[in-house]
């Protein structure tokens, strides 16, 4: 069975969220780590989306 990119556009949303809330509560404690490691978070989450969207594209691509 092929991988059809749910799992990883799933794990994205999650990255994305966890970044933002990490972002979020950097800026309130005034914490520039924590703020760091939420927009690292937030990248990690678009590229393992992006990762997903590319799996889709290419099990379109092998239905024809």
């Amino acid at each position: 069975m092929k991988d059809n990119g749910f799992s990883d556009k799933m794990k994205g949303a999650v990255s994305k969220a966890k970044g933002e809330v990490k972002d979020q509560v950097g800026n309130a404690s005034d914490d520039p780590m924590l703020q760091a490691e939420g927009k690292l978070d937030k990248m990690k989450g678009e590229v393992q989306k992006q990762v997903g969207n590319m799996k889709d594209r290419a099990n379109d691509d092998d239905k024809w």
